[in-house]
């Protein structure tokens, strides 16, 4: 109770009122409400039936000021509500209520990076060996392909916001890419030699030249482009919009901080098994018989299993909205409003915070695509055979997983002992070191053949070897350091801007980078004559990235601890706008306090108070 009670000398209670003795062990109820009597000579009732303090009679026949101030003090601590002073179950010095959310959330994650680390290496293997194809429609297809339906599914994303409740939206959005992986298992992969139109492609090939075969190869086999795609976004729709959109709404930025690094160790359980299990299947290619197509049937147990975990993710997300209890923000916060298409990229344009968020999500992408796409051609020079490649890739997944565990273990020591911008920092640095540590190994290959034939190494294999490094720490650091600092940046914002913002930059964002760093390959392909020859400027466009990267991260580190700062104030002046009620006494409201300017003065009495009733004290 933040204000003083004051009197003007008397206190008026309700009719038939039964004086209570005031136990500090009780609460404020148990104290007013207590049954054992306290004697009060100098009560007397009034012609009303209200009782008036006219001159209290105690032992000492009067309280001195230290009593006065003892009897405050208890009003005080009597104020906060009885239910704080409640035992809350805890499990392992955590709330059961925490519990509810974090456990489903971590499942929830385990599924999705699951799902996304067999797509992931299947989508290569299919389009890059395919008949008519080859590595280079990779870049193609990040250009012309998979930017364009990214910007497509915000659009449409955008729209579905601002008319679909948010359960619907999700269930919205997923069961597609359920229902699809199932068809192309299923349906389109077993028909493909039929929906492809091969002999067009040929006619058309003879015709323009083989320069023309990137192009050409993505009509050509136009059903694995689109499971590219679909595989594409589901790293940057399912796990980026849908999960943390979600595990923003229901958690707050304590536990985020807590908790948000953690998810990623079920998440890597699952990189390591999802590896384990792509390399399973590879193997089990060569072992079968001629004449039997093994890729169709390991392809139909794969997307088997992703089908089953997509509805494992869906029964996840409908337990959590059913029984988890979910926080409540500010009020000051801006309710959802509805934006067409062009006001929403015009508002998000106009956000500094946005931006910079929308620079880190970019820059990771251009950065990370400059040296993995070089990396890729290497790979595919050293494991031309598809097994071998698949193979590669499901060790490169396994040790992707447990790399990011022993990072995740270390992620919450960083955010606890160094904070978000430090941690925001770390992800650009190490992909920086890696980096370099690549593209000096290209330049400088020739001159230290001898020094690793001595190892059993050849330039090429030490260059995929180094590379995959590059990848997995780059990788680990993304996944328990950067996902986590750019989620928690979203937490203070509210529903409009944190809804439409992810969309923006998750979905559109996230592509643009990696079609931006497939641009500058391109530009520099075409300007120096291969890619071995803008190897230099590749490091030089890549220090550049990484120091705007950094610059980012710095900008939205100050704004972030801002926004955490108001949010702060404005929900401690929320709790402190509500106190409890205490009884005033006003001419007309009974059962109620009085309050004054003056002290309660036992001796003197008010002149107020003076009436008739003054004579016979009585006990209440």
């Amino acid at each position: 109770m933040e204000a003083v009670l004051q009197s003007k000398g008397f206190l008026t209670l309700p009719p038939n009122p039964k004086a209570r003795s005031l136990l500090p062990s009780h609460g404020l109820r148990q104290r007013i409400l207590s049954t054992k009597p306290l004697n009060l000579p100098g009560l007397s009732l009034s012609s009303n039936g209200f009782q008036r303090f006219q001159g209290f009679v105690s032992r000492n026949a009067s309280f001195s000021p230290k009593e006065r101030v003892s009897l405050i003090c208890r009003a005080e601590a009597a104020a906060a509500p009885a239910a704080d002073s409640d035992e809350i179950p805890k499990i392992l010095g955590i709330e059961i209520e925490t519990l509810k959310k974090i456990i489903p959330l971590g499942l929830m994650f385990f599924c999705i990076l699951f799902n996304y680390t067999i797509l992931r290496d299947t989508k290569d293997v299919l389009v890059v060996t395919a008949k008519g194809s080859s590595a280079e429609i990779i870049p193609f297809l990040k250009t012309w392909v998979n930017l364009p339906m990214a910007v497509g599914f915000m659009l449409l994303y955008t729209k579905l916001a601002n008319v679909l409740p948010r359960k619907a939206l999700f269930y919205t959005v997923i069961v597609p890419f359920i229902a699809f992986f199932g068809a192309f298992g299923f349906l389109l992969y077993p028909l493909s030699n039929f929906i492809h139109p091969q002999a067009f492609a040929d006619k058309l090939l003879n015709s323009l030249g083989p320069r023309f075969l990137g192009p050409l190869a993505i009509m050509r086999i136009w059903s694995f482009c689109l499971f590219y795609v679909m595989a594409e976004l589901w790293g940057s729709v399912v796990v980026s919009v849908l999960f943390w959109g979600f595990a923003n709404q229901i958690t707050t930025v304590d536990e985020a901080k807590k908790f948000y690094p953690l998810f990623g160790l079920g998440a890597n359980v699952a990189l390591i098994f999802s590896g384990r299990t792509v390399k399973y299947f590879s193997n089990m290619r060569k072992h079968l018989g001629p004449g039997v197509d093994g890729w169709a049937i390991s392809l139909k147990a794969m997307m088997s299993i992703v089908v089953g975990m997509g509805l494992t993710i869906c029964f996840l997300y409908w337990w959590v909205n059913k029984y988890a209890s979910l926080p409540t923000r500010s009020k000051k916060k801006k309710e959802k409003v509805t934006m067409g298409t062009m006001e929403s990229l015009k508002f998000l344009a106009s956000s500094r915070y946005i931006r910079d968020l929308a620079t880190l999500v970019v820059a990771y992408g251009i950065s990370i695509n400059l040296v993995e796409v070089t990396w890729k051609s290497k790979l595919k020079a050293q494991f031309p055979s598809p097994n071998e490649y698949s193979s590669f890739m499901g060790d490169f997944s396994t040790a992707t997983g447990i790399v990011t565990f022993i990072m995740m273990l270390l992620s919450q020591y960083i955010f606890n002992k160094y904070g978000w911008g430090v941690a925001a920092n770390i992800t650009p640095t190490v992909l920086l070191i890696t980096g370099v540590a690549f593209f000096s190994l290209i330049l400088f290959g020739g001159p230290i053949a001898p020094m690793l034939t001595q190892f059993g190494l050849t330039p090429l294999l030490a260059a995929v070897y180094v590379g995959a490094m590059q990848n997995i720490f780059s990788k680990s650091a993304k996944y328990s350091l950067f996902d986590p600092c750019k989620e928690m940046a979203y937490i203070p914002l509210d529903e409009d801007t944190k809804v439409k913002g992810k969309a923006a930059i998750d979905v559109v964002c996230n592509p643009l980078g990696k079609s931006g760093g497939a641009l500058i390959q391109q530009f520099m392909i075409l300007t120096f004559g291969s890619l071995a020859n803008s190897t230099p400027y590749l490091g030089g466009i890549l220090l550049v990235i990484v120091l705007a990267w950094l610059g980012a991260a710095r900008s939205l580190d100050s704004q972030f601890t801002a926004l955490r700062k108001e949010e702060e104030l404005e929900k401690e002046m929320e709790r402190s706008a509500v106190k409890i009620p205490v009884l005033a006494q006003n001419d007309g409201e009974n059962g109620s306090l009085a309050t004054s300017r003056t002290p309660l003065n036992p001796t003197k009495g008010d002149s107020a108070s003076s009436s008739p009733e003054t004579s016979a004290p009585t006990n209440a």
